[in-house]
């Protein structure tokens, strides 16, 4: 929060209460009239809006963003993007189904899936993507134990099929959150980045207009890396 108040920001953490069978029907309710409430003060910029949040909250800022076209950009970080098939996968740090996830945590539906499918798909980023206009930058690390980084691939494949502006940032070898010092500075600096581009009117570095490929990373690496070190 500092880094980006430092820099001109307002940050705004607005409260969510749920009802349900729709945990992401309700972040809507909650967060888009919260919003409207600051922009009345008159000093927030409307046209200048992001939206960002890291696992649960990285699930409702995608789900939030195929109902509303008010934020300008968005940032995800290990999203759930679909939650029938998250809640059949398995939460690896523990060993344990992700459907309880669903059914007795975060998630608020009142029975399994397969009696409440129209609920799962109708909350579910993925299946709302046809709607989403706003750029999403997603973070995940391939070694997320959380939230399995194939909610990312389907969600990236989904996208970039619909041709919709969308970027997928990878970590090698990194959890649910981001423990290496050297990959924490990357990804708090490509947010910056991000949010500077698109809602500040800043040339997009590299990397936001073309990409950049594992192989082409490889070679940056061993480009940067100590004399005799062997990748």
């Amino acid at each position: 929060t500092t880094n980006f108040t430092s820099n001109g920001y307002f940050v705004f953490r607005p409260d969510i209460v749920y009802t349900i069978n729709d945990p992401g029907v309700s972040a809507v309710n909650c967060v888009v009239p919260a919003v409207e409430e600051v922009l009345k003060t008159g000093m927030i910029d409307k046209e200048k809006l992001g939206l960002m949040g890291h696992s649960w909250g990285a699930y409702q800022t995608s789900f939030i963003i195929t109902q509303t076209d008010m934020f300008k950009a968005a940032i995800a970080g290990a999203p759930l993007t679909n939650l029938i098939s998250m809640s059949n996968s398995i939460y690896w740090n523990t060993g344990t189904p992700d459907a309880k996830i669903f059914e007795t945590s975060q998630g608020r539906f009142d029975g399994p899936w397969y009696e409440r499918m129209e609920a799962h798909m109708r909350n579910s980023p993925m299946y709302q993507a046809a709607h989403i206009k706003t750029p999403l930058l997603v973070a995940f690390g391939d070694k997320d134990g959380a939230v399995g980084w194939h909610q990312g691939i389907e969600m990236y494949s989904t996208m970039r099929r619909m041709q919709k502006p969308h970027i997928m940032l990878v970590y090698a070898d990194e959890n649910h959150g981001l423990a290496k010092k050297e990959n924490r500075m990357d990804y708090q600096k490509r947010q910056k980045e991000y949010f500077d581009h698109y809602l500040l009117g800043k040339t997009p570095e590299r990397w936001i207009t073309e990409g950049m490929s594992q192989q082409e990373k490889i070679k940056q690496k061993a480009a940067t890396a100590a004399p005799g070190k062997v990748f």
